[in-house]
């Protein structure tokens, strides 16, 4: 983390001023609604403290539904410019390691004063949205309120309960009404998602690792699925955050966007649909590639995720950018959306604390008080961080996998190769999900390429794999 310009520790005096913090932020008074009466809920992994959003619904006439999403209020508890806010804006992100993560917020806030808890009252900025029957959002509002967590629930086990494989959960079941709430909710996600396909976003599913753990004792690296409670959820951040970008170009501020690029290796993407046989257009159009991805899926459902992580590979990635009043941002390629930030995790992400201090800005009339300068700084500046993270996570995912590899040199592996350029081809395996550098027969290969290839080292402290190819 430090080699990469990430702090793993906090300042004595962020820590201080975490040690002052006794209570959570409370407040009262017009400007801030009481909504604990709401059956509000939160879905997240098992084991996540760290809760920055609720959500609930209510029917309307005509198919249409209303959905509110309450956002954890960190600024009420982190002042700008504090020792906390400092450390921060400068990891501007959680760092999320197979042994350990390191928390943009001190853990006293992010997973209690600051968390959405279960049967705890807590500010929160809320986003209001009205969804038709068609998935389009034809009204929205932001505000502050008073929420009550009535239910912490878990992806797998609301997954679970949503496909009709599983009874459900426990405090699920415990909370009269909560689970017509949900079935409302997931109504309402699956036509955000249904009309952001037919706009062009791309149906991609990718295998991220999950560690387990024996103790102390790391056992496995396993795929870490998609679900539909995940999609629920995911859904109604992409469309709480489109609300939050088009709020405060409505109240003449600026923001952070989060945009995705078209993307400038479209011709291997194009050369990579038409190995299947499928021709693309030869300028970017997520509506085409797209409809390549739901026939890979159709066609084979197993093999997709290799699919989906070579075009996300190609794609690029995401980046901050600063959106003035009046200006022409340049979207979201993958979402399919022009108005987009981010806006709905500040627990531990440092944009969403801008975005969150901008729309209070908004609510209260005043200007604010990040400069347009400032802001394009801070864009590229956690744009940087962001990838910077991402290395120190992938770096310890290879060496928790060199440890799980290591008795196994010499072994054959089906993979796929999710990197080709001057720096050297990479591929990736299932069993367990890992990624290594191809040191012999890489000649000719690209992105998306499947290989057979055999483990030859590995190097734990380093996170270094090399495989050699069979072809």
């Amino acid at each position: 983390m430090l080699e990469r310009g990430l702090l793993p520790d906090f300042s004595a005096a962020a820590l201080k001023q975490a040690h002052s913090i006794t209570a959570p932020a409370m407040e009262r008074g017009a400007a801030v609604r009481d909504l604990r009466a709401l059956l509000w809920a939160s879905i997240d992994n098992d084991d996540s403290r760290d809760l920055d959003q609720l959500s609930v619904a209510q029917p309307l006439p005509d198919g249409a539904v209303r959905v509110w999403i309450a956002i954890a209020d960190v600024d009420a508890l982190v002042q700008r410019g504090s020792p906390i806010d400092d450390h921060a804006r400068s990891n501007t992100t959680s760092v999320y390691t197979v042994a350990q993560i390191f928390p943009m917020l001190p853990e006293k806030l992010s997973t209690d004063l600051t968390s959405l808890a279960e049967s705890q009252e807590r500010l929160a900025v809320v986003i209001e949205m009205t969804i038709d029957a068609n998935g389009a959002v034809t009204a929205s509002d932001v505000y502050r309120a008073v929420v009550l967590n009535r239910a912490k629930l878990a992806y797998d086990s609301v997954a679970a309960w949503l496909d009709g494989a599983a009874a459900p959960p426990a405090r699920l079941a415990a909370v009269s009404g909560l689970d017509q709430q949900l079935r409302l909710q997931d109504r309402a996600a699956q036509s955000l998602k249904r009309l952001r396909h037919v706009h062009g976003a791309l149906g991609l599913e990718t295998i991220e690792a999950r560690p387990v753990f024996d103790g102390e004792l790391l056992r496995d690296l396993r795929p870490d699925e998609n679900n539909r409670a995940k999609e629920l959820i995911e859904d109604f951040m992409i469309a709480a955050n489109g609300v939050s970008a088009r709020f405060l170009a409505s109240h003449g501020l600026p923001s952070l966007r989060r945009v995705l690029r078209a993307p400038q290796r479209w011709d291997r993407i194009v050369a990579l649909a038409a190995g299947f046989g499928d021709p693309l257009p030869p300028a970017p159009s997520a509506a085409a590639l797209n409809e390549f991805l739901i026939k890979r899926r159709q066609a084979d459902a197993t093999g997709f995720p290799d699919i989906s992580l070579a075009v996300i590979k190609l794609l690029g990635r995401g980046e901050y950018a600063l959106d003035l009043p009046g200006g022409q941002p340049p979207g979201h390629f993958g979402l399919a959306v022009q108005d987009y930030t981010h806006s709905t995790a500040p627990n531990r992400r440092f944009p969403d604390v801008i975005t969150q201090r901008l729309l209070k800005a908004a609510l209260s009339g005043r200007a604010t008080d990040y400069t347009s300068d400032e802001l394009a700084r801070l864009a590229a500046h956690c744009t940087s961080q962001e990838d910077n993270a991402a290395k120190v996570e992938r770096q310890l995912r290879k060496s928790a996998a060199a440890l799980l590899l290591a008795p196994r040199i010499g072994q054959h592996f089906d993979a796929v190769v999710t990197g080709a350029s001057i720096k050297g081809t990479w591929v990736r395996i299932r069993a367990p999900t890992a990624e290594g550098k191809l040191f012999h027969g890489y000649e000719g290969l690209d992105v998306g390429d499947h290989v057979r290839v055999t483990l030859v080292q590995t190097d734990v402290e380093r996170g270094f794999i090399d495989f050699k190819s069979l072809g």
